[in-house]
């Protein structure tokens, strides 16, 4: 139930009834609290930039491949830390070009991107070291484990096995 509940969020709900439904599966869920704090802004920070993708029909997956719904999988594909970083240069590349840039999306599509806001992604990427003025410079390893865990976590809360 839990499964085709998120489903149907990711799908149609807008950001905060969504944040919402995974506040309180985190909350019921057997994880430590650790846990749990740190999951839930992660979710906000890739909420921030997939539901404005998902209104103007742009979603792509890490690899640039057009998606036509945002699914549990392709939320948990956005989990992983590198490709977080990778999507806030792509959108920061996508805001100054005025279209979707490094995606296999056609170019119609993609010349009907409007600009993203970036902030909340900015603000938690930073938080993890990550820097956001030069795309090739690398962040802490401890960043990207502790993403690793975060990532399990998500994954069962949005097939819900918690």
């Amino acid at each position: 139930m839990i499964l085709n509940s998120m489903d149907t969020l990711l799908r149609h709900s807008e950001n905060s009834t969504i944040l919402e439904a995974l506040s309180a599966a985190l909350d019921r869920s057997d994880e430590a609290p650790f846990w749990r704090q740190k999951s839930l802004p992660l979710c906000e920070a890739i909420l921030s930039v997939l539901l404005p993708l998902r209104e103007q029909n742009l979603l792509f997956d890490p690899e640039g491949n057009p998606h036509e719904e945002l699914t549990p999988g392709l939320f948990v594909r956005w989990c992983d830390l590198l490709s977080l970083k990778t999507l806030a240069f792509t959108l920061s590349h996508s805001n100054r070009e005025g279209r979707l840039v490094r995606t296999h999306l056609a170019v119609e599509r993609s010349s009907a991107y409007q600009p993203i806001d970036l902030k909340v992604l900015g603000l938690y990427l930073s938080g993890y070291s990550v820097n956001l003025k030069d795309e090739w410079v690398d962040f802490p390893n401890t960043n990207y484990n502790l993403h690793i865990g975060m990532t399990s976590l998500i994954a069962k809360i949005l097939e819900g096995k918690c």
